[in-house]
């Protein structure tokens, strides 16, 4: 089977292909057929590529725990020097776990698109996108060396990019952003910094041990000595940070919220953001090797959650209160990364894809209804009007919140009881606390969106969405509840599952079963508290006192207004003196000076034109005796 990875990687390069040219040529005629066979192609594309992935994890699955790891060369990309760099995808639990992952949340959020953007002026445009989004994604997740990685990593930027932009003339409130098209241009430019530090890592990877095969750099890893293995995997994580928005590159996660919501959904919550974890796991033992970079990668996670968290607390847009949400939870991954525990990462990786998903998708039928609303200050009493959305967004909240026994429970308690069992306390405490905001801040925006009285327009009159919409919502919704069966603790079966399908190195850290039952009820009881204080808060009276604290959270610690003041301005500054600079000193000159060179030469010339014909006669005469004189000369 896994000779066949190919297929899974076309198959999006080819719905992406077709989907743009059959509506280009106009093969399909009328708006509703061209809709739906677009629609459909497209989420089939993606679909075929879950399908292999089912294959290539049965296959996996039946193999010994020490051969489960193929290379499949393709062809060799390109070769300098020493350097040879093949096209060749590596298939072993963790690719195919983020390909399963990819690649069955990513059919979902296809098939509800076909209803979220029935009637929109660029349903094919937008279709191809996420088809070309997913090729990207798939590239990056199952590359088996790092260049073919990186291209992954920039294709999906540039889907990115093009997304968050797809409405590129609609005005977007931001610091420094006035339309849809600065916000994916500020996505854009800052995961180019983070990029920078990528490539420099790899380039000391290739000058330290000569290759950027994963395999050939972990089985030659003893080769780095102790500073390359810091600045290695620091620049990396650098990378990272900006692709994952952790601190200091994380404020363009929430603007790219300007991109339409299943967009959100797909590349902003399930798969593009979480890229950061999964080089890193994927990377895990040469991380293991640098406890400096494991301390750095743990702090930034934990303080990334709880600033996030805290903004979220105060934010009134629905989709930047799940975008923050986002950075808060990934802040959590990295945390997990940081003290060791890489299968609880990708376990609340996983997690996390099923009820962000959920939540956005959510946002995206309450938007739908609401007619491009997104202020949850005029909602309200929607819980009737759109019963399915709103209890399968309790559900996406309640997991969110890590209620007990739902799937952000177990995988976010996982990594609260790793950080404590390695004896990070001050850790384990930020991230207990970010958990009580994570409630709170979850069960407000839910009571605000779907309890109380209505308080949006009477005008409009809310309704169900249609059931390509609530169908993936339903779905989502279920695994939301049930996705942490994938990994139970170990107080409640001895060996999770996903644990022993990951392999990655194992845990230093153990705790006793009694102290994981007192962690367990600690974590239920600060999420049932969070969750009840907001419920008893909100659900009545959706009235928010001004305070100082909470206009500092509403503006987001002024942070994006530090970057503007500090980086953007002062650049954009810079750029304008230049150009002003080179356009007076260089282009002015130059060509002013040849304009008036040439208008010289043509008064010089123009001396000459005199319009007598003796004079041309007298010319000519010169001239051929000149001519007749140099053959006569030549030829003595």
């Amino acid at each position: 089977m896994h000779e066949y990875v190919f297929l899974a990687i076309l198959s999006p390069l080819f719905g992406f292909l077709i989907c743009g040219l059959l509506d280009r040529l106009g093969f399909v005629r009328g708006v509703s057929s061209r809709e739906f066979f677009t629609g459909l192609l497209s989420t089939l594309s993606v679909v075929v590529s879950f399908a292999i992935g089912i294959g290539l994890w049965l296959e996996l699955s039946e193999l010994p725990e020490n051969l489960r790891l193929f290379v499949v060369p393709i062809y060799e990309w390109f070769a300098a020097g020493d350097l040879r760099i093949s096209l060749a995808y590596q298939i072993d639990s963790l690719s195919v776990t983020m390909m399963l992952v990819v690649t069955g949340v990513g059919s979902l959020i296809h098939f509800y698109s076909i209803g979220y953007m029935h009637r929109d002026e660029g349903f094919a445009r937008f279709f191809s996108y996420l088809n070309l989004f997913i090729f990207a994604m798939l590239n990056l997740v199952l590359a088996a060396n790092m260049p073919l990685m990186f291209l992954g990593w920039e294709g999906v930027g540039l889907c990115s990019y093009l997304l968050i932009g797809f409405w590129y003339d609609r005005s977007f409130e931001g610091v420094g952003i006035a339309t849809t098209t600065d916000a994916a241009n500020k996505a854009f430019i800052m995961n180019r910094v983070g990029d920078f530090a990528m490539l420099t890592a790899m380039f000391l990877l290739f000058q330290k041990i000569g290759t950027l095969d994963f395999n050939a750099i972990l089985e030659q890893k003893s080769l780095l000595d102790e500073t390359h293995l810091f600045w290695i995997t620091l620049l990396i994580f650098i990378g990272c940070t900006g692709k994952s928005a952790q601190i200091p590159l994380y404020t363009w996660l929430p603007d790219a919220m300007a991109g339409p919501t299943p967009v959100s959904a797909l590349i902003h919550a399930a798969t593009m953001v979480t890229s950061g974890v999964y080089l890193i796991a994927r990377l895990a033992p040469l991380y293991v090797m640098s406890p400096a970079t494991m301390q750095l990668v743990a702090t930034i996670g934990a303080l990334t959650a709880i600033l996030a968290a805290t903004i979220a607390l105060a934010q009134y847009d629905i989709k930047k209160v799940l975008a923050y949400s986002t950075v808060s939870q990934l802040g959590y991954m990295f945390l997990a990364l940081g003290v060791g525990a890489f299968s609880a990462a990708i376990f609340h990786l996983i997690t996390h894809a099923f009820f962000k998903a959920c939540l956005f998708l959510g946002s995206g039928s309450v938007i739908h209804a609401l007619h491009e609303e997104q202020d949850i200050r005029k909602m309200g009493g929607l819980r009737s009007a759109m019963p399915a959305t709103s209890l399968t967004f309790l559900l996406g909240s309640l997991a969110l919140a890590g209620a007990p026994l739902t799937a952000g429970f177990f995988s976010k308690d996982e990594i609260l009881a790793q950080t404590f069992a390695s004896g990070q306390f001050l850790l384990y405490g930020v991230g207990l606390v970010t958990a009580a905001f994570t409630a709170f801040y979850t069960m407000r925006l839910y009571a605000l969106t779907f309890l109380g009285a209505p308080r949006y327009s009477a005008s409009y009159h809310p309704h169900e969405s249609p059931f390509t919409m609530t169908l993936p919502l339903w779905l989502l919704g279920v695994l939301s509840l049930l996705g942490g069966l994938l990994n139970l603790p170990p107080v409640i079966t001895a060996h999770g599952f996903l644990h022993q399908w990951l392999q990655f190195p194992s845990s230093p850290h153990s705790l006793s079963h009694s102290t994981e039952w007192v962690l367990l009820a600690l974590s239920s009881f600060i999420a049932l508290v969070g969750l009840f204080a907001a419920y008893s808060l909100y659900s009545k009276s959706p009235v928010e006192t001004d305070s100082a604290w909470r206009s500092l959270l509403s503006k987001k610690y002024y942070i994006d207004e530090l970057y503007e003041r500090l980086f953007v301005q002062p650049f954009q500054l810079l750029l304008v003196r230049t150009s002003q600079a080179v356009e007076q000193t260089v282009l002015e000159n130059v060509f002013s000076g040849l304009g008036k060179l040439v208008l010289s030469l043509g008064e010089a010339l123009r001396s000459i034109q005199s319009g007598i014909a003796q004079n041309y006669a007298l010319a000519i005469t010169l001239g051929l005796m000149i001519i007749l004189s140099f053959i006569l000369v030549s030829l003595s």
